[in-house]
């Protein structure tokens, strides 16, 4: 029975997708988003995934810069370590950390507040009262995920790569102007608009399934703790791989080239 109910569990995720997509729409057209909730939404998912992420993109560049220079040096090209730290954060560190910190730490919170609701029976009381749990709890969280993701995706290329640059100037003696110019010449913007996409489309999925997981949760305090485990989970995998398969699609159409 385990794949007949991954197909049901898919299937009611991608109508809860929907369903968010048309009250996001419809809301905005006329008026009706709850801006209010949105911005408290968005600040509260902000303050437990913004310190996270620089412990995060601090050590990535670090390490980004250790691995390549250790590498170019061999080969007399130090100056391309600017180079490789654009490629590697811009590109897929940033974007994938800030995946990662909205599958965990947001993910965690978003499915603990739905399972605590589901448990004390709240989502089934506001639709007794003609309320929709779609409409006035999921749509604000998740359009509070899109509304921070470019925010952490841009903050986490800044963090990594200013230590990149540190290191590589206080350990790889690389000189200032040519790390910029490496940079430079193999990061685009391109990449960082495919960066940022990519964030908003792991916003999304973490915001539909911790939602999803939260609402369905049942058993009491332990049916919390399950629900939240399964959407963490969930989220890595997704997010992995949709990572795959966008970073497939911009090496076919948008292949890394000397700018």
């Amino acid at each position: 029975m385990t794949p007949v109910d991954s197909v049901g569990t898919t299937g009611r995720g991608l109508l809860l997708f929907v369903s968010v997509v048309r009250y996001a729409v419809v809301d905005t057209v006329r008026i009706r988003l709850p801006v209010g909730e949105l911005l408290f939404q968005g600040w509260s998912l902000l303050k437990v995934t913004a310190l996270p992420a620089l412990l995060m993109a601090i050590p990535f560049g670090a390490m980004v810069a250790v691995v390549t220079s250790g590498l170019v040096n061999q080969v007399g090209a130090s100056s391309l370590v600017g180079a490789a730290g654009g490629v590697g954060i811009v590109r897929q560190g940033a974007p994938i950390t800030a995946g990662l910190l909205m599958g965990g730490a947001a993910a965690a919170a978003v499915a603990s507040d739905f399972g605590a609701r589901a448990i004390r029976e709240e989502l089934d009381a506001m639709r007794v009262m003609g309320v929709d749990p779609v409409r006035s709890l999921v749509v604000p969280r998740c359009m509070a995920l899109l509304l921070i993701s470019p925010l952490l995706c841009v903050y986490i290329i800044a963090s990594g790569t200013a230590a990149t640059f540190v290191l590589s100037v206080t350990v790889s003696d690389v000189t200032p102007g040519s790390f910029w110019m490496s940079f430079g010449t193999f990061a685009k913007m391109v990449d960082v608009w495919f960066a940022i996409g990519k964030t908003a489309i792991f916003a999304a999925i973490v915001g539909v399934v911790s939602s999803l997981r939260g609402m369905e949760a049942k058993g009491g305090p332990r049916g919390v703790a399950d629900a939240v485990n399964s959407s963490v989970v969930i989220n890595v995998i997704c997010i992995m791989v949709a990572n795959l398969a966008i970073t497939q699609l911009q090496t076919m159409f948008f292949p890394t080239a000397v700018a």
